[in-house]
Protein backbone atom coordinates (compact mmCIF):
# COMPACT_ATOMS: atom_id res chain seq x y z
CA UNK A 1 0.00 0.00 0.00
CA UNK A 2 1.21 3.52 -0.39
CA UNK A 3 0.20 6.87 0.93
CA UNK A 4 0.08 10.29 -0.34
CA UNK A 5 -0.17 11.80 3.14
CA UNK A 6 2.78 10.58 5.90
CA UNK A 7 3.41 13.44 8.03
CA UNK A 8 6.38 14.64 10.24
CA UNK A 9 6.89 11.83 12.20
CA UNK A 10 6.38 14.59 15.77
CA UNK A 11 3.13 17.11 15.08
CA UNK A 12 3.59 20.55 16.47
CA UNK A 13 1.38 22.15 19.13
CA UNK A 14 -0.19 24.32 16.39
CA UNK A 15 -0.40 21.21 13.68
CA UNK A 16 -3.31 22.16 11.56
CA UNK A 17 -6.97 21.16 13.43
CA UNK A 18 -7.79 18.50 10.40
CA UNK A 19 -5.33 15.85 12.19
CA UNK A 20 -6.59 14.08 15.05
CA UNK A 21 -5.45 13.64 18.62
CA UNK A 22 -7.97 12.04 19.97
CA UNK A 23 -7.63 8.94 20.65
CA UNK A 24 -11.42 7.87 20.81
CA UNK A 25 -12.45 9.61 17.40
CA UNK A 26 -9.21 8.89 15.92
CA UNK A 27 -9.39 4.99 16.62
CA UNK A 28 -13.52 5.40 15.22
CA UNK A 29 -11.82 6.92 11.71
CA UNK A 30 -9.66 4.40 11.79
CA UNK A 31 -12.12 1.86 11.85
CA UNK A 32 -14.49 3.13 9.15
CA UNK A 33 -11.17 3.72 6.80
CA UNK A 34 -10.99 -0.41 7.72
CA UNK A 35 -14.49 -1.56 6.90
CA UNK A 36 -14.12 0.98 3.89
CA UNK A 37 -11.44 -1.36 2.41
CA UNK A 38 -12.99 -4.50 4.12
CA UNK A 39 -16.20 -3.98 1.53
CA UNK A 40 -13.34 -2.43 -1.19
CA UNK A 41 -11.59 -5.73 -1.43
CA UNK A 42 -14.56 -8.10 -0.58
CA UNK A 43 -16.27 -6.66 -3.79
CA UNK A 44 -13.24 -7.13 -5.69
CA UNK A 45 -13.14 -10.92 -4.81
CA UNK A 46 -16.86 -11.53 -4.64
CA UNK A 47 -17.42 -13.55 -7.54
CA UNK A 48 -14.47 -15.98 -7.24
CA UNK A 49 -17.21 -18.11 -4.80
CA UNK A 50 -19.90 -16.79 -7.44
CA UNK A 51 -19.56 -17.70 -10.56
CA UNK A 52 -21.33 -20.57 -11.11
CA UNK A 53 -24.97 -18.88 -9.84
CA UNK A 54 -23.75 -15.50 -11.44
CA UNK A 55 -23.11 -17.68 -14.95
CA UNK A 56 -25.79 -19.63 -15.37
CA UNK A 57 -28.48 -16.06 -14.15
CA UNK A 58 -27.02 -13.98 -16.88
CA UNK A 59 -26.26 -16.72 -19.18
CA UNK A 60 -22.10 -16.30 -20.02
CA UNK A 61 -19.76 -19.13 -19.37
CA UNK A 62 -17.55 -19.70 -16.23
CA UNK A 63 -14.37 -17.67 -18.54
CA UNK A 64 -16.23 -15.14 -19.30
CA UNK A 65 -17.87 -14.42 -15.86
CA UNK A 66 -14.24 -14.81 -14.87
CA UNK A 67 -13.77 -11.27 -16.63
CA UNK A 68 -15.90 -9.99 -13.29
CA UNK A 69 -12.53 -10.16 -11.41
CA UNK A 70 -10.32 -9.46 -14.01
CA UNK A 71 -12.05 -5.62 -15.31
CA UNK A 72 -11.54 -4.48 -11.50
CA UNK A 73 -8.25 -6.04 -10.76
CA UNK A 74 -6.64 -4.71 -14.37
CA UNK A 75 -8.51 -1.09 -13.27
CA UNK A 76 -7.15 -1.23 -9.70
CA UNK A 77 -3.75 -1.76 -10.83
CA UNK A 78 -3.63 1.48 -13.31
CA UNK A 79 -5.39 4.03 -11.11
CA UNK A 80 -3.45 2.85 -7.65
CA UNK A 81 -0.49 5.31 -8.85
CA UNK A 82 -3.03 7.42 -10.72
CA UNK A 83 -5.56 8.41 -7.94
CA UNK A 84 -2.38 9.17 -5.26
CA UNK A 85 -1.33 11.63 -8.28
CA UNK A 86 -4.08 13.13 -9.59
CA UNK A 87 -5.66 13.85 -6.56
CA UNK A 88 -2.58 15.27 -5.03
CA UNK A 89 -3.89 18.30 -3.61
CA UNK A 90 -7.71 17.05 -2.68
CA UNK A 91 -8.93 16.64 0.92
CA UNK A 92 -8.55 12.81 1.75
CA UNK A 93 -11.53 12.60 3.73
CA UNK A 94 -13.49 13.78 0.19
CA UNK A 95 -11.70 11.57 -1.77
CA UNK A 96 -11.74 8.57 0.11
CA UNK A 97 -15.82 9.31 0.69
CA UNK A 98 -16.51 9.28 -3.00
CA UNK A 99 -14.72 6.33 -3.97
CA UNK A 100 -16.25 3.80 -1.07
CA UNK A 101 -19.47 5.93 -2.16
CA UNK A 102 -18.55 4.34 -5.79
CA UNK A 103 -17.89 0.72 -4.32
CA UNK A 104 -21.81 0.92 -2.80
CA UNK A 105 -23.87 2.37 -5.93
CA UNK A 106 -21.51 -0.17 -8.43
CA UNK A 107 -23.15 -2.99 -6.13
CA UNK A 108 -26.02 -2.38 -5.64
CA UNK A 109 -25.82 -2.21 -9.91
CA UNK A 110 -25.02 -5.26 -10.21
CA UNK A 111 -27.70 -6.57 -8.04
CA UNK A 112 -29.82 -5.31 -10.31
CA UNK A 113 -28.42 -5.74 -13.59
CA UNK A 114 -30.12 -7.66 -15.95
CA UNK A 115 -27.11 -8.06 -18.49
CA UNK A 116 -23.43 -9.19 -18.42
CA UNK A 117 -22.39 -5.82 -19.78
CA UNK A 118 -24.02 -3.66 -16.57
CA UNK A 119 -22.63 -5.64 -14.08
CA UNK A 120 -18.80 -5.27 -16.23
CA UNK A 121 -19.60 -1.88 -15.88
CA UNK A 122 -20.23 -1.53 -12.59
CA UNK A 123 -16.84 -3.85 -11.93
CA UNK A 124 -15.20 -1.21 -13.54
CA UNK A 125 -16.07 1.64 -11.22
CA UNK A 126 -15.06 -0.87 -8.41
CA UNK A 127 -11.71 -1.49 -9.76
CA UNK A 128 -11.33 2.66 -10.15
CA UNK A 129 -12.18 2.60 -5.92
CA UNK A 130 -10.04 -0.38 -5.07
CA UNK A 131 -7.12 1.17 -6.90
CA UNK A 132 -7.42 4.56 -5.03
CA UNK A 133 -8.60 3.76 -2.16
CA UNK A 134 -6.45 1.20 -0.99
CA UNK A 135 -3.48 3.36 -2.03
CA UNK A 136 -4.36 5.96 0.41
CA UNK A 137 -5.76 4.10 3.37
CA UNK A 138 -2.44 3.71 5.32
CA UNK A 139 -1.09 7.14 4.85
CA UNK A 140 -4.37 8.25 6.52
CA UNK A 141 -3.95 6.29 9.51
CA UNK A 142 -0.99 7.73 9.98
CA UNK A 143 -2.91 11.10 10.83
CA UNK A 144 -6.14 10.02 12.54
CA UNK A 145 -3.95 8.68 16.08
CA UNK A 146 -1.55 10.04 18.18
CA UNK A 147 1.87 9.00 17.36
CA UNK A 148 2.00 5.74 20.01
CA UNK A 149 -0.89 4.72 18.24
CA UNK A 150 0.24 4.74 14.81
CA UNK A 151 1.86 1.73 14.21
CA UNK A 152 -1.04 -0.35 15.49
CA UNK A 153 -3.61 1.53 13.55
CA UNK A 154 -1.40 0.86 10.45
CA UNK A 155 -1.84 -2.53 11.49
CA UNK A 156 -5.52 -2.07 11.87
CA UNK A 157 -6.28 -0.49 8.38
CA UNK A 158 -3.95 -3.11 6.21
CA UNK A 159 -5.58 -6.10 8.27
CA UNK A 160 -8.85 -4.62 6.51
CA UNK A 161 -7.39 -6.01 3.51
CA UNK A 162 -6.12 -9.21 4.71
CA UNK A 163 -9.76 -9.91 6.29
CA UNK A 164 -11.67 -9.48 3.03
CA UNK A 165 -9.23 -11.64 1.06
CA UNK A 166 -9.80 -14.37 3.54
CA UNK A 167 -13.41 -14.38 5.00
CA UNK A 168 -15.26 -11.60 2.61
CA UNK A 169 -15.51 -14.42 -0.05
CA UNK A 170 -16.60 -17.70 2.21
CA UNK A 171 -19.02 -15.28 3.98
CA UNK A 172 -20.17 -14.04 0.32
CA UNK A 173 -20.57 -17.23 -0.95
CA UNK A 174 -22.60 -18.35 2.32
CA UNK A 175 -24.86 -15.51 1.59
CA UNK A 176 -25.61 -16.38 -2.35
CA UNK A 177 -25.90 -19.71 -1.53
CA UNK A 178 -28.72 -19.47 0.88
CA UNK A 179 -30.18 -16.54 -0.76
CA UNK A 180 -28.61 -15.94 -4.47
CA UNK A 181 -25.93 -14.07 -5.80
CA UNK A 182 -27.93 -10.76 -6.04
CA UNK A 183 -28.30 -10.07 -2.20
CA UNK A 184 -24.82 -10.88 -1.72
CA UNK A 185 -23.59 -8.02 -3.94
CA UNK A 186 -26.45 -5.98 -2.66
CA UNK A 187 -25.14 -6.93 1.00
CA UNK A 188 -21.65 -5.64 0.10
CA UNK A 189 -23.22 -2.42 -1.68
CA UNK A 190 -25.03 -1.54 1.29
CA UNK A 191 -21.84 -2.33 3.82
CA UNK A 192 -20.09 0.62 1.69
CA UNK A 193 -22.77 2.92 2.05
CA UNK A 194 -22.56 2.18 5.85
CA UNK A 195 -18.70 2.73 5.31
CA UNK A 196 -19.08 6.18 3.91
CA UNK A 197 -21.42 6.99 6.36
CA UNK A 198 -18.94 6.30 9.46
CA UNK A 199 -16.44 8.29 7.52
CA UNK A 200 -18.30 11.44 6.81
CA UNK A 201 -19.46 11.25 10.74
CA UNK A 202 -15.84 10.78 12.20
CA UNK A 203 -13.18 11.55 9.87
CA UNK A 204 -11.81 15.53 9.59
CA UNK A 205 -10.97 17.18 6.40
CA UNK A 206 -7.27 15.85 5.39
CA UNK A 207 -5.84 18.50 3.30
CA UNK A 208 -3.02 16.47 1.42
CA UNK A 209 0.76 17.25 2.83
CA UNK A 210 2.84 15.12 0.50
CA UNK A 211 2.71 14.07 -2.90
CA UNK A 212 4.10 11.23 -4.76
CA UNK A 213 5.12 12.09 -8.48
CA UNK A 214 4.82 9.54 -11.35
CA UNK A 215 8.41 9.81 -11.62
CA UNK A 216 9.27 7.73 -8.02
CA UNK A 217 7.51 4.77 -9.28
CA UNK A 218 10.45 3.65 -12.22
CA UNK A 219 13.62 5.44 -10.22
CA UNK A 220 12.41 3.01 -6.95
CA UNK A 221 11.95 -0.06 -9.31
CA UNK A 222 15.38 0.93 -10.88
CA UNK A 223 17.55 1.34 -8.38
CA UNK A 224 16.62 -1.47 -5.95
CA UNK A 225 17.31 -5.23 -6.84
CA UNK A 226 15.24 -6.17 -4.17
CA UNK A 227 12.13 -4.12 -4.87
CA UNK A 228 12.35 -5.94 -8.37
CA UNK A 229 12.74 -9.40 -6.61
CA UNK A 230 9.34 -8.50 -4.59
CA UNK A 231 7.30 -7.58 -7.89
CA UNK A 232 8.13 -10.39 -9.73
CA UNK A 233 7.50 -13.00 -6.25
CA UNK A 234 3.59 -10.99 -6.17
CA UNK A 235 3.47 -11.45 -9.64
CA UNK A 236 3.95 -14.69 -9.69
CA UNK A 237 2.53 -15.81 -6.33
CA UNK A 238 -0.98 -13.79 -6.85
CA UNK A 239 -1.29 -14.83 -10.21
CA UNK A 240 -0.90 -18.74 -9.77
CA UNK A 241 -3.27 -18.13 -6.75
CA UNK A 242 -6.02 -16.76 -8.88
CA UNK A 243 -5.50 -18.42 -11.67
CA UNK A 244 -6.72 -21.66 -9.41
CA UNK A 245 -8.68 -20.08 -6.79
CA UNK A 246 -11.06 -17.96 -9.12
CA UNK A 247 -12.35 -22.36 -10.25
CA UNK A 248 -11.92 -23.72 -7.21
CA UNK A 249 -15.83 -24.02 -7.30
CA UNK A 250 -16.75 -25.57 -10.16
CA UNK A 251 -13.23 -27.82 -9.45
CA UNK A 252 -14.85 -29.14 -6.41
CA UNK A 253 -18.04 -29.37 -8.37
CA UNK A 254 -16.62 -31.65 -10.82
CA UNK A 255 -15.28 -33.60 -7.84
CA UNK A 256 -18.79 -33.88 -6.70
CA UNK A 257 -18.88 -31.68 -3.53
CA UNK A 258 -22.36 -30.69 -2.99
CA UNK A 259 -22.29 -26.60 -3.65
CA UNK A 260 -24.01 -26.44 -0.02
CA UNK A 261 -20.80 -28.20 1.39
CA UNK A 262 -18.68 -25.64 -0.82
CA UNK A 263 -19.15 -22.35 1.13
CA UNK A 264 -18.19 -24.15 4.40
CA UNK A 265 -14.83 -25.15 2.72
CA UNK A 266 -14.49 -21.88 1.48
CA UNK A 267 -14.98 -20.61 5.10
CA UNK A 268 -12.66 -22.95 6.32
CA UNK A 269 -9.94 -21.15 3.11
CA UNK A 270 -10.30 -18.62 5.25
CA UNK A 271 -10.34 -19.45 8.99
CA UNK A 272 -6.84 -21.15 7.47
CA UNK A 273 -5.81 -17.89 6.32
CA UNK A 274 -6.40 -15.74 9.13
CA UNK A 275 -3.69 -18.46 11.07
CA UNK A 276 -1.16 -18.18 8.20
CA UNK A 277 -1.54 -14.58 8.41
CA UNK A 278 -0.55 -14.60 12.10
CA UNK A 279 2.25 -17.40 11.57
CA UNK A 280 3.57 -15.51 9.06
CA UNK A 281 3.51 -12.39 11.16
CA UNK A 282 5.67 -14.25 13.54
CA UNK A 283 7.96 -15.56 11.56
CA UNK A 284 9.04 -12.84 9.26
CA UNK A 285 11.32 -10.85 11.36
CA UNK A 286 13.90 -13.31 11.78
CA UNK A 287 13.06 -15.19 8.42
CA UNK A 288 11.66 -13.32 5.49
CA UNK A 289 13.12 -15.63 3.32
CA UNK A 290 11.66 -19.23 4.34
CA UNK A 291 8.51 -17.57 4.89
CA UNK A 292 8.40 -17.01 1.06
CA UNK A 293 9.75 -20.18 0.24
CA UNK A 294 6.98 -22.14 2.21
CA UNK A 295 4.60 -20.20 1.12
CA UNK A 296 5.53 -21.46 -2.31
CA UNK A 297 6.10 -24.72 -1.36
CA UNK A 298 2.26 -24.72 0.18
CA UNK A 299 0.49 -23.46 -2.69
CA UNK A 300 1.79 -25.96 -5.24
CA UNK A 301 1.48 -28.74 -2.92
CA UNK A 302 -2.24 -28.13 -2.50
CA UNK A 303 -2.76 -27.40 -6.20
CA UNK A 304 -1.55 -30.19 -6.93
CA UNK A 305 -3.05 -32.21 -4.10
CA UNK A 306 -6.23 -31.07 -5.21
CA UNK A 307 -5.65 -32.06 -9.05
CA UNK A 308 -4.36 -35.56 -8.85
CA UNK A 309 -6.64 -36.40 -6.04
CA UNK A 310 -10.51 -37.88 -6.32
CA UNK A 311 -11.91 -36.36 -2.64
CA UNK A 312 -14.68 -35.93 -0.54
CA UNK A 313 -15.82 -33.76 2.23
CA UNK A 314 -12.93 -33.86 4.59
CA UNK A 315 -9.99 -34.55 1.79
CA UNK A 316 -10.82 -31.48 0.09
CA UNK A 317 -11.24 -29.71 3.81
CA UNK A 318 -7.64 -30.56 4.37
CA UNK A 319 -6.33 -29.18 0.96
CA UNK A 320 -8.11 -26.69 1.58
CA UNK A 321 -6.72 -25.40 4.68
CA UNK A 322 -3.05 -25.68 3.43
CA UNK A 323 -3.86 -23.53 0.64
CA UNK A 324 -5.68 -21.23 2.98
CA UNK A 325 -2.72 -21.02 5.53
CA UNK A 326 -0.29 -20.68 2.75
CA UNK A 327 -2.29 -17.52 0.77
CA UNK A 328 -2.90 -16.05 3.87
CA UNK A 329 0.42 -15.45 4.61
CA UNK A 330 1.22 -13.85 1.31
CA UNK A 331 0.03 -10.55 1.67
CA UNK A 332 1.53 -9.71 5.03
CA UNK A 333 5.02 -11.41 3.68
CA UNK A 334 5.11 -9.83 0.49
CA UNK A 335 4.07 -6.34 1.94
CA UNK A 336 6.85 -6.84 4.42
CA UNK A 337 9.85 -7.70 1.76
CA UNK A 338 8.93 -4.64 -0.37
CA UNK A 339 9.10 -2.30 3.13
CA UNK A 340 12.67 -3.54 3.73
CA UNK A 341 13.76 -3.45 0.50
CA UNK A 342 13.70 0.44 0.08
CA UNK A 343 12.96 1.79 3.23
CA UNK A 344 13.42 5.26 1.97
CA UNK A 345 10.95 5.11 -0.88
CA UNK A 346 8.58 3.14 0.69
CA UNK A 347 5.71 4.82 -0.53
CA UNK A 348 6.36 4.51 -4.26
CA UNK A 349 7.85 0.60 -3.64
CA UNK A 350 4.48 -0.15 -1.97
CA UNK A 351 3.12 1.71 -4.99
CA UNK A 352 4.11 -0.75 -7.51
CA UNK A 353 3.28 -3.32 -5.30
CA UNK A 354 -0.42 -2.64 -5.09
CA UNK A 355 -0.41 -2.00 -8.86
CA UNK A 356 1.42 -5.55 -9.19
CA UNK A 357 -0.91 -7.25 -6.56
CA UNK A 358 -3.97 -6.05 -8.32
CA UNK A 359 -2.82 -6.99 -11.67
CA UNK A 360 -2.26 -10.35 -10.80
CA UNK A 361 -5.53 -10.67 -9.74
CA UNK A 362 -6.52 -9.73 -12.92
CA UNK A 363 -4.26 -11.89 -14.78
CA UNK A 364 -4.70 -15.16 -12.58
CA UNK A 365 -8.96 -14.91 -13.35
CA UNK A 366 -8.09 -14.04 -17.09
CA UNK A 367 -5.45 -17.11 -17.63
CA UNK A 368 -7.55 -19.30 -15.51
CA UNK A 369 -10.54 -18.25 -17.54
CA UNK A 370 -8.78 -19.22 -21.12
CA UNK A 371 -7.64 -22.44 -19.72
CA UNK A 372 -11.23 -23.58 -18.45
CA UNK A 373 -12.71 -23.12 -21.92
CA UNK A 374 -9.70 -24.32 -23.83
CA UNK A 375 -8.50 -27.02 -21.88
CA UNK A 376 -9.99 -28.13 -18.67
CA UNK A 377 -10.96 -27.14 -15.16
CA UNK A 378 -8.48 -29.00 -13.70
CA UNK A 379 -5.77 -27.33 -15.76
CA UNK A 380 -5.95 -23.87 -13.78
CA UNK A 381 -4.80 -26.17 -11.21
CA UNK A 382 -1.40 -26.95 -12.44
CA UNK A 383 -0.57 -23.56 -14.07
CA UNK A 384 -1.09 -22.18 -10.56
CA UNK A 385 1.03 -24.63 -8.62
CA UNK A 386 3.85 -24.09 -11.18
CA UNK A 387 3.51 -20.16 -10.78
CA UNK A 388 3.99 -20.64 -6.83
CA UNK A 389 7.04 -23.11 -7.78
CA UNK A 390 8.76 -20.59 -9.70
CA UNK A 391 9.27 -18.14 -6.74
CA UNK A 392 11.62 -20.61 -4.77
CA UNK A 393 14.41 -19.60 -7.46
CA UNK A 394 13.77 -16.16 -6.97
CA UNK A 395 14.20 -16.01 -3.52
CA UNK A 396 17.74 -17.96 -3.85
CA UNK A 397 18.92 -15.36 -6.34
CA UNK A 398 17.60 -12.44 -4.50
CA UNK A 399 20.74 -10.23 -3.66
CA UNK A 400 19.65 -8.92 0.12
CA UNK A 401 16.56 -9.11 1.96
CA UNK A 402 16.11 -6.01 3.76
CA UNK A 403 16.32 -5.78 8.05
CA UNK A 404 12.65 -5.94 9.21
CA UNK A 405 10.85 -2.97 9.41
CA UNK A 406 9.54 -1.93 12.95
CA UNK A 407 6.12 -1.64 12.29
CA UNK A 408 4.23 -4.73 10.12
CA UNK A 409 2.09 -2.92 7.88
CA UNK A 410 -0.02 -5.45 6.86
CA UNK A 411 0.15 -7.49 10.10
CA UNK A 412 -2.74 -8.69 11.97
CA UNK A 413 -3.60 -6.22 15.27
Amino acid sequence: MTSADVPPPDTPPDAPPDVIRSPVRGWLAVLAVTLGIFALMTSELLPVGLLTPIGADLDVSAGTTALMVTVPGLVAAATAPLVTVATGRIDRRLVLALLIGMVGAANLASAFATSFAVVLAARFLIGISVGGFWSLAGGIALRLVPQHHVARATAVVFGGVETASVLGVPAGTLVGDLAGWRPAFAAVGVLGLISLACMVVVMPKLAPERVMTFGDLPRVFRTHAAVRAGIAMTFLVVTGHFTAYTFVRPVLRDDGVADGMISVLLLAFGVAGICGNFIAGALIARRLRETVCGISVLLAAAMAALAVTDHGGLSAAVILVIWGMGYGAVPVTLQNWILNAAPTAAEAASSLYVSMFNLSIALGALVGGLAVDAVSTTSVLWIGGVLAVLVLPLVGGARRTARPAPATASAPP
